[in-house]
């Protein structure tokens, strides 16, 4: 028998490090920290994503499989145009974060559903982590397609509601305040 928990990653912000972590706070313009490059089409990039660590121990024959899920922000990839951002493009970013984090979410819940063995557990837990992490990729295209790269802005606030809400229904506190 194998029984996942997952644990809060609760590591403190370290202003110094090129690392946001999603339940740290909100991303804010000195998050960008990263070099515009020369072919850049957009306003600004966010670069965001999600991993687990853990390990395992046996306790008679049950196996407990203990996951940190770590959703983050590396700022030295991430960049703007203008500093500082404007509010628009630090809500449009602030955004593919939030969508970074539902997706991680989704994992969590996908892990702690599925029925584990001692002997697949470790292969099936990176697989779905693998097609979680192609359904974040789809999820961000979708977002960036729909509000054409930020630039319509009703439709922005559509997507911060729809996300926002999501989030709420999964459990997870939004990074940012209501009335962003």
């Amino acid at each position: 028998m194998v029984k996942v928990v997952f644990r809060e990653d609760d590591r403190p912000e370290d202003r110094q490090s090129d690392t946001l972590f999603y339940h740290q706070r909100a991303s804010s313009a000195d998050d960008y920290r990263g070099r515009v490059p020369a072919s850049a089409k957009s306003e600004a990039v966010s670069f965001t994503s999600f991993a687990f660590e853990g390990g395992s121990r046996r306790f008679r024959d049950t196996l407990e499989v203990t996951l940190v899920l770590q959703v983050f922000w590396v700022k030295s990839s991430s960049w703007a145009r203008s500093h500082p951002p404007s509010r628009h493009t630090l809500e449009h970013e602030q955004i593919h974060f939030d969508i970074t984090r539902l997706v991680a979410e989704g994992f969590r819940r996908k892990v702690l559903n599925m029925e584990l063995t001692i002997e697949d557990h470790e292969s099936r837990i990176q697989y779905e982590y693998l097609e979680s992490f192609r359904e974040m990729n789809r999820r961000q295209e979708a977002f960036d397609d729909a509000v054409r790269s930020g630039l319509d802005a009703a439709e922005q606030r559509i997507w911060r509601e729809k996300i926002r809400n999501a989030l709420l229904d999964a459990g997870v506190k939004p990074a940012t305040p209501q009335n962003f």
